[in-house]
């Protein structure tokens, strides 16, 4: 079988990579040199801890374990088995914390309440003034930037793989075959079109108008913070963004416990993992309405630095770089990605959200099994 995909982030990639391992022929194509979307401007998190109960979570678990083996297989992933904490400080937060690990679903998520010194001594690095911490110790990191190059050069090398940049799709053509800029026409059994947060253009073609919107969000990254960070980290503001956190505790939190300005102004949650040069990779916000603005705003950088430094009990590295990004979400956010059937022989897989990173390679898994390969 010859698999045809378009979009070299990480969905695509990872498409590639399931075609591969069966046995398939692969062409890839991506519009640019190489992915410069949400797939690098990101975490890097595997993030098991927040995800909804049922498929969401299943979905996480089986990605989790397959990043788990991909990582052996290729060093330059950067799989890190870290696990994540999230300090909490004050009676309301512990109370989510708490109902959070009597979830049916809690020893799947590797959930666990620690007190503060208990989680001081998973993670030195935070020396700051908290109550106690949530442990997932589902949660894993790879590294994000690096990470399509890597796998790239492993589906390289056995021969069954075939990379064409700076080649934008333009027309679906037939049944399994579409053409690029250049005028070639790429042919196969199959095509999937992994094109993340464009939704325009051929998608729109093709499909019409999909139940999948573009989110907006700001990161940065700081110059190496000069010791371990063992874990990822979070802070309370992603108990009110993650579905897994729904419960009573969780309403009495929004009534009782007001929200920074800045944080609910720009709908904000602290994530911070710790890169393997020792930087750190800080965010981040969520813009849903368009159009986008052009530009990043400090206020929501100077609220994420007053929480880490809150956690660290020290100033925060020197930032090195910020950025904004825009990723594809489905509009009802409890479906874990949009897939569908657009021409025969020829499949749409966009949408998976903030969970891109997380879950793609069990997206790839089901469109490979739904599909046959």
């Amino acid at each position: 079988m010859k698999v045809i995909v378009v979009g070299a982030g990480v969905v695509g990639t990872m498409h590639a990579w399931h075609a591969v391992e069966r046995g398939h022929e692969v062409v890839h194509i991506e519009r640019e040199a190489e992915a410069r979307g949400a797939s690098l401007r990101n975490f890097g998190q595997i993030w098991v801890s927040g995800r909804a109960g049922g498929e969401e979570l299943d979905t996480a678990l089986r990605a989790r374990e397959l990043w788990e083996g991909i990582g052996a297989r290729v060093p330059g992933l950067g799989f890190r088995a870290i696990g994540s904490l999230t300090p909490v400080r004050n009676e309301l937060e512990l109370a989510v914390a708490e109902a959070a690990v009597a979830r049916p679903d809690a020893a799947a998520r590797g959930y666990e309440l620690l007190t503060a010194d208990e989680a001081r001594a998973l993670n030195p690095a935070l020396r700051g003034a908290f109550e106690a911490a949530l442990w997932c110790e589902r949660d894993a990191a790879v590294e994000p930037r690096p990470a399509q190059l890597a796998l790239r050069e492993a589906l390289l090398a056995t021969g069954r793989y075939t990379f064409l940049p700076n080649r934008e799709v333009r027309d679906v053509v037939g049944e399994n075959s579409v053409r690029d800029d250049r005028g070639e026409t790429h042919t196969g059994d199959a095509v999937v079109l992994c094109t993340g947060a464009w939704l325009s253009g051929l998608v729109r073609e093709v499909a019409g108008e999909i139940p999948v919107r573009r989110v907006r969000l700001q990161m940065m990254q700081t110059a190496p913070l000069g010791e371990p960070l063992t874990t990822s980290v979070a802070d309370a503001d992603s108990f009110r963004y993650y579905p897994a956190y729904a419960s009573p505790a969780l309403d009495a939190l929004n009534a009782g416990q007001v929200q920074d300005p800045t944080a609910a102004a720009h709908k904000m949650q602290l994530l911070m993992v710790q890169r393997l040069d020792g930087g750190l990779t800080i965010g981040d916000t969520h813009a849903y309405e368009h159009p986008f603005a052009f530009d990043t705003l400090e206020d929501p950088y100077e609220h994420l630095t007053r929480v880490v430094e809150s956690f660290l009990g020290r100033p925060l590295p020197k930032v090195r770089r910020r950025w904004a990004g825009v990723y594809a979400q489905c509009v009802d956010t409890s479906r874990v990605v949009h897939r569908q059937r657009v021409r025969d022989g020829v499949w749409l897989v966009t949408g998976p959200g903030g969970r891109g990173m997380t879950c793609s390679p069990a997206i790839a898994e089901t469109t490979a099994n739904e599909l046959g390969w």
